[in-house]
């Protein structure tokens, strides 16, 4: 459909009769692009071309950051791909409805993926012509930036906003916790109601403060304090409450984790928290440093008087710091005879050993610290140590193909320390992955190619290991437009289509690093023909 000619007439798209599917995304209630006026505004447009729209797609209350809660967005995908749509345009209100993605050039990459089958993707806020120049193109990249700069400013903006009403002793987000309460304050700051589990504010101007919850429950958590002060571990505490049919906050009984938080928690004293964890942008959370924490202390009514929990505090940090490694192993020792066999959750479960998390820091890894112990797992752990070499292979790879792109090209080649992703040529991005041989319950030997759609790399490089994952077999050098979601299995002869990707070295892939002149490139022919034209 599209044409590089002259621009189509609104006459002449009329008589092509064009079949379309409006997509509409709503990311809150409170956006003023409700869904009706999208629509009415969609099908105003597609009347004016002559444009039949004969399916709807909508995604409501959904965030455009990304694509996986997008159900609706994945479905249209889904049905042009598979050839189930019986339309060829898609028709949504700007650029912003089809996605404020943090990286805009993944807005371009979806697009791509429909008109590749012939389906073309046109905003509403501009003319349909059914054609396709560098102007446009450049406008509707123009737009995709400028709504994935919005989604980071309001990410930064609603996060300074956050740690303000922090600050000032308002609650953000989260449940009360056990003998806590959340009570809903009007503008004014006075008492409006008390919030049950799952209710929520109405107003912006409303704010959520934390309370004691009923005497009865005030009364068990000094009772917890008092008891583990006294010598009770957590376990023992979590046991006796349970036999007294006590239930936590979310109405299960206890364990030794629901007793920690209630002994460890700062709003138990008062203290206003947030920040102790991050995920900005949708992106995975991480623990940050206490010196980033927002703390307003003394913003609640507390439950806890401060002699208790700081002497609790007290005792937590002798537990920690008085553990050396031997009596770490024989406090391991004495769990397994105790228990038969050793996990993670056992060993978390356990009063007298400190967090999993500890001991794997600490030794290099739980299958480390079975061994030193004398432990076997009855599960075959040898996929961990395989796992653990290839990923020193990983970076031992990363490292030479970068070399050798440095010096055939005489430059340094950029490299992103947390995403490893190698940047050729200033807009080229490659992602570099190790596939290991597996066997099969049958004795068949397979491979398995993971996509890393997060990183959104222009090219996959998958390293395929030899039969004792010790040594390098071959290449596939994957682009992205054929091959970007979820895995690809690879049997040990791949002909066909996929053989066209596999390689014994990466000469292709490094001369892809090579910059020449355009003089040069148009003296060795056609691009077609240039050794370097990819």
């Amino acid at each position: 459909m599209l044409q590089t000619g002259t621009a189509y007439t609104p006459s002449q798209i009329m008589s092509l009769r064009l079949k379309g599917a409006m997509y509409i995304r709503m990311s809150t209630e409170l956006q003023v692009e409700s869904p009706e006026n999208q629509e009415r505004a969609i099908r105003t447009y597609a009347a004016q071309y002559g444009i039949e729209i004969i399916k709807a797609y909508a995604d409501l209350g959904v965030s455009g950051i990304n694509t996986e809660k997008r159900e609706q967005f994945q479905s249209l995908i889904d049905d042009v791909e598979q050839g189930r749509n019986g339309y060829n345009i898609v028709l949504y209100l700007d650029e912003s409805r089809w996605g404020r993605f943090v990286d805009s050039r993944e807005a371009e990459y979806h697009r791509m993926r429909l008109e590749r089958k012939n389906v073309l993707c046109q905003s509403c806020e501009k003319p349909l012509t059914l054609t396709s120049n560098i102007a446009d193109r450049i406008m509707t990249l123009l737009r995709d930036e400028s709504a994935s700069d919005y989604c980071r400013q309001l990410s930064q903006k609603v996060w300074a906003g956050q740690c303000n009403l922090v600050s000032k002793g308002y609650r953000q987000g989260g449940v009360a916790g056990f003998g806590l309460r959340r009570m809903l304050l009007d503008e004014a700051g006075n008492p409006k109601q008390e919030l049950a589990m799952g209710q929520r504010k109405s107003l912006l101007t409303e704010r959520v403060i934390l309370m004691p919850g009923s005497d009865e429950e005030c009364r068990i958590v000094l009772w917890i304090y008092d008891q583990f002060i006294g010598g009770s571990s957590e376990t023992d505490i979590a046991a006796q409450l349970n036999a007294q049919g006590v239930k936590t906050h979310f109405g299960r009984p206890w364990s030794r984790g629901t007793v920690c938080e209630v002994l460890t928690n700062e709003k138990y004293v008062g203290n206003n928290l947030f920040n102790r964890t991050s995920g900005k942008m949708k992106s995975r959370a991480k623990p940050n440093p206490e010196s980033e924490w927002v703390r307003k202390e003394h913003a609640f009514e507390p439950v806890v008087d401060m002699e208790r929990f700081y002497t609790v505090q007290g005792i937590y940090r002798e537990r920690n710091k008085k553990t050396t490694d031997e009596e770490l192993l024989q406090g391991l020792r004495d769990l397994y005879a105790r228990q038969g066999r050793l996990s993670a959750l056992i060993i978390d479960e356990a009063d007298f050993l400190p967090p999993c998390s500890l001991i794997r820091n600490r030794f290099g890894g739980l299958l480390r610290v079975y061994q030193m112990i004398g432990y076997t797992p009855k599960r075959d752990y040898q996929y961990v140590a395989i796992n653990q070499r290839l990923r020193t292979l990983h970076a031992e790879i990363v490292t030479d193909v970068v070399r050798t792109i440095e010096n055939l090209c005489g430059r340094k080649i950029p490299i992103d320390p947390e995403s490893c992703l190698l940047e050729l040529n200033n807009n080229l991005f490659v992602s570099v992955v190790i596939s290991r041989c597996f066997i099969t319950p049958a004795g068949i030997r397979r491979w398995k190619i993971r996509f890393d759609s997060s990183l959104r790399p222009d090219i996959t490089v998958a390293v395929r290991m030899d039969i004792r994952n010790e040594a390098i077999r071959d290449y596939y050098i994957l682009p992205a437009l054929e091959f970007s979601d979820g895995q690809l299995k690879l049997s040990e002869d791949n002909a066909g289509f996929l053989d066209g990707f596999r390689t014994d070295t990466l000469d292709y892939l490094l001369k892809l690093s090579v910059n020449i002149s355009l003089d040069k490139a148009v003296e060795h022919g056609s691009w077609g023909r240039s050794a370097y034209s990819h």
